[in-house]
């Protein structure tokens, strides 16, 4: 989860005047990181390399899996472990080559498991595997926690042919540990810095996964969102994010928070790569009864639906409040709509975010209650040593100066105290928000006769803070489809000062063809991501 409810709202000018903002205040830790790299990296014979031709070139020959997961560990050695030290990979699957050599030996003999036969994948530290890795959501209570079985968005991707390269790193407990926590810090993982400007957060929960695809460790990733975990990532590193409606993607064997909003997403470097990881990913699994609710839909093509693509003649609602707002990055939004309008699209002002205060408030105290009871579902079926919420707090508490070196545990502690899930606060939290925010999204869509929603997914990075945690400007995106439980893509849509800032397009329930069309669309004719160059600082 990315906590927008926290989100500072600002007019400041520049992000240069942000970064003086907070330069007195950042740790001895990040004043170091800040000073560490200025080497040039070396290139990289795979770099924005994608599904599609990595394919092709396993087909002819030139390449195969194993030369392919070793060329990747090569470069997780040289810039994630060491050089820049991103610090994005929490850990590597020692089967990787294994497994590789596997399938090459399947392609050698005519067998193609799906469309990432071969492909190297990393996912979230909160997404079960049932092999010789963990799944602690980056926390040292989880530390041991082996699964008995793969979550079922992992035994999709197997059957797709994918290779389980590792687990990425994360803000702990995808972000709900603490109400002034740091993005990409876990305590078992460290912290997670951006490609971009080392000295620049990496957003969260996802911050592992997002670092990696844009640093290209990995052809695609796999993150998990409640509210903002995917696509503000995906944002600030310059990548594609899609958060799925809920119950397009199973959250079977995912470490949870919130089981009205949590999903797994795909992130990519290009949307055509999203395409495929999200068809490979969805799935009707008996164990979460709520990927029924896809079975009613026809089955989409994702792939085919970024083929053609164009804006000319698309609908799509501006919010108002990034029309009007002052930062850096709906300045470079309204650039954007322009350009939007010249290549024949419709761009109509709507209003949603003005409308979200309460829901706001609500969705933070319904998380809780959900928290607390999912969490320890997941804890007494697990391998791991604490059995509840409450043996997590005291464990936190009993190791404290690794734990807890810079920011608590309140909303742990909050989450604790809330009454089980039949309480009549939780069942009238539920109702009021579920409906609100459908209502509200599908009256605009309808009204307007809308093919989605954009807005600016979220601000430019602000620089790591490890004292007084995340600082964002501006306004975000991120809740409205978070709390209706709706479809949210992100994509690049230019940089400021070297930063890469995020368009976010939304629309109602099993709408991911749609908006993977209209990203793909706006990806050819508008812009397309300019990779990191890895500076110590921007100034």
């Amino acid at each position: 989860m990315d906590r927008r409810k926290f989100i500072i709202s600002s007019s400041l000018a520049s992000v240069a005047v942000t970064s003086l903002s907070f330069a007195g205040c950042r740790s001895a830790e990040a004043e170091k990181d800040n000073s560490s790299h200025q080497e040039p990296i070396a290139a990289f014979e795979l770099d924005e390399i994608t599904i599609e031709t990595l394919q092709a070139a396993m087909n002819s020959g030139e390449y195969t899996s194993e030369k392919i997961v070793k060329l990747y560990l090569d470069r997780i050695n040289s810039i994630d472990k060491s050089g820049p030290a991103l610090n994005s990979v929490i850990e590597l699957n020692p089967d990787a080559i294994y497994i590789a050599q596997g399938l090459d030996k399947e392609r050698k003999a005519g067998k193609i498991r799906g469309p990432l036969h071969g492909i190297p994948v990393l996912l979230k530290d909160n997404i079960d595997t049932g092999d010789k890795m963990m799944t602690t959501a980056g926390s040292l209570a989880m530390v041991g926690n082996h699964p008995e079985k793969d979550a079922f968005v992992v035994e999709q991707l197997r059957k797709a042919g994918a290779v389980i390269l590792g687990k990425t790193n994360l803000s702990e407990w995808a972000n709900f540990r603490s109400s002034k926590s740091t993005s990409g810090w876990s305590s078992r993982g460290g912290l997670t810095k951006n490609p971009y400007a080392l000295d620049r957060n990496a957003c969260g929960s996802s911050s592992g996964s997002g670092v990696a695809v844009s640093a290209n460790l990995c052809t695609v990733a796999v993150g998990t969102e409640t509210d903002g975990s995917v696509v503000c990532p995906a944002s600030f590193n310059g990548i594609v994010g899609m958060k799925p409606t809920i119950g397009l993607v199973s959250r079977a064997g995912i470490i949870p928070i919130s089981h009205t909003q949590d999903t797994a997403g795909p992130m990519a470097r290009t949307v055509r790569d999203l395409a495929i990881l999200l068809s490979c990913m969805a799935g009707v699994d008996q164990a979460d009864p709520v990927t029924q609710n896809s079975v009613t839909k026809p089955k989409a093509d994702y792939l085919k639906a970024t083929e053609n693509a164009t804006l000319k003649g698309k609908r799509i609602g501006i919010d108002k409040a990034f029309l009007q707002g002052e930062d850096l990055g709906c300045d470079l939004f309204r650039k954007v709509v322009d350009q939007i309008k010249a290549k024949g699209g419709e761009c109509i002002e709507v209003d949603i975010l003005s409308k979200m205060n309460e829901l706001y408030t609500r969705e933070f105290e319904l998380m809780k209650f959900e928290f607390k009871a999912d969490l320890n579902a997941y804890l007494a079926k697990s391998t791991a040593k604490v059995k509840s919420m409450q043996d997590v707090i005291d464990f936190n508490k009993a190791n404290a100066d690794k734990v807890m070196p810079f920011f608590k545990q309140d909303i742990l502690e909050a989450s604790q105290k809330k009454a089980d899930l039949n309480s009549t606060e939780y069942l009238e939290l539920l109702r009021k928000n579920n409906e609100e925010s459908r209502v509200l999204i599908d009256r605009t869509l309808s009204e307007n006769r809308l093919d989605a929603i954009s807005g600016v997914t979220i601000g430019p990075a602000g620089t790591t803070d490890l004292i007084l945690g995340d600082h964002y400007l501006g306004d975000a995106s991120t809740a409205p489809a978070a709390i209706a439980g709706y479809p949210h893509i992100s994509v690049p849509m230019g940089e400021v000062y070297g930063l890469p800032v995020g368009i976010s397009f939304y629309s109602s329930a099993f709408e991911e063809a749609r908006l993977i069309n209209l990203a793909a669309a706006f990806e050819k004719e508008i812009f397309q991501r300019h990779k990191p160059k890895f500076k110590s600082t921007l100034f």
